[in-house]
Order: structure tokens, then sequence, then C-alpha cells
């Protein structure tokens, strides 16, 4: 009788536990998709034509030889034009948590004919780069689907290098009509993003003004 009590008690919790176990992966963060829905928006005309990429990449003045971090890197097209500036002496961390995109990275690489972009798999608390002397650390609309912000940069900043950067691009809750208005929890400013940041060792060393409604701040390490 104690025996099938207990096999009732523990059935519920073993549906629970299996429903977690199968949770897909775009579940585990603030507004995710998988890789195959994802990829035909982020790679649509219609968004490039918008995120004014060779701008951006122009404006962060990377140098040849750096070792460049993009985090959360989608289909791979900054890591692309990131992988052409910094030559063959660079490297490029092409980092998703989605194992759906790093395929995808990969024929970027191929079709834009640089061979120096590592395809790396990451998880939501841990980018797992492979090495820890990051010269520049890319943060393109990536920082808003985190939900543990301060300490995934803290997490982060464990593999920059000495004087190294943080670049995040991200939608600013201050503009008007900013994007995710009825997700809350999705926005955030930049005067948070600097707490985050200095608790982490990085102050602001940079600002751009290349869009109306989102923020563009380099953070530097200093301790």
């Amino acid at each position: 009788m104690l025996r099938s009590a207990r096999i009732h008690f523990l059935a519920p919790l073993i549906v629970l536990l299996s429903s977690i176990m199968v949770l897909p992966l775009s579940a585990l963060q603030l507004g995710g998709r998988p890789a195959d829905q994802w990829a035909p928006s982020l790679a649509s005309h219609e968004r490039l034509a918008r995120l004014e990429m060779e701008e951006v990449v122009a404006a962060i003045e990377l140098q040849s030889g750096d070792v460049v971090a993009d985090i959360g890197a989608g289909t791979g097209m900054f890591s692309v034009l990131m992988a052409r500036v910094v030559g063959p002496t660079g490297v490029i961390l092409s980092q998703e948590v989605d194992a759906g995109f790093l395929p995808i990275i990969r024929e970027s690489a191929r079709e834009g004919g640089v061979d120096n972009v590592a395809s790396i798999l990451g998880e939501f608390e841990d980018p797992k780069l492979s090495r820890r002397d990051v010269d520049v650390a890319f943060i393109h609309d990536v920082l808003h689907h985190i939900d543990e912000r301060q300490a995934y940069i803290q997490t982060l900043a464990t593999y920059m290098a000495p004087t190294s950067r943080i670049v995040v691009i991200d939608y600013d809750m201050n503009a008007p009509g900013v994007s995710h208005q009825d997700a809350p929890e999705m926005l955030i400013s930049p005067e948070q993003v600097a707490d985050w940041m200095a608790s982490a060792g990085f102050e602001v060393s940079g600002e751009h003004h290349l869009f109306d409604n989102k923020f563009f701040v380099e953070y530097t390490k200093v301790d």
C-alpha cells in the first residue's frame, strides 16, 4: 500500500520533469525562437538594410589580428564582415546557444570567403568561448534576450583580455515606440547596462549615434 502511494505521488513529478527536459532551447531565453524560425527573419534584406552593418563594423575600429567574440551571432552576417577586417591573423568566435545556427554560420563564412570564423556553442549562463584572450566582444540585439544579464556579463568578462572592449547595440527602453513594449522583461536601458558593466570591471569608453531607437556603446576593461 505504501509503495502504491509513493508511485502515485511520484508520477506527476516524473511527468513534470519529462516536460522540462524536452523544452526547446527557445523556451529558455526571453523572446526566443528555434533557429529554423529565426534564420529567415534575421537574414531578410529588409532587416539587414536597417542594421547599418558596414557602418557599425567601421565604428568599432577592429584591428588586424584581433580576437572577436560575436555573442548571439545568429546567421553570422556580422561575423563575416568582422572576419574580413581582422584578417587571417585574427579570429571571430561566432557564438550561439542554439546548435541549429552553427551550420548556418559556417555556411555564411564559406559563402563570404573567410576561413577565420569559428562557430561556438554556448550556454545561456556562459558563452563557453574557446579562449580567454578576447579583444572585443560584440553583442548586437542580444542582451535583451538574456534573463540574468548582470551575471552573464560578469561571466563574459572572464574571457576578456586586459584593456579589452565589450560593444553593445540594443533597443533603448527610453526611446519612443521602442520594440518589445508588450514584454517589459525584455526592455533595457544604457544606464542599466553601464551598471552591469561596472560590476564586471568595464566602463563606458565610447558612444555612437547610428540608430534612433537603439544605444550603441563601447565599454573598456579597467581592472
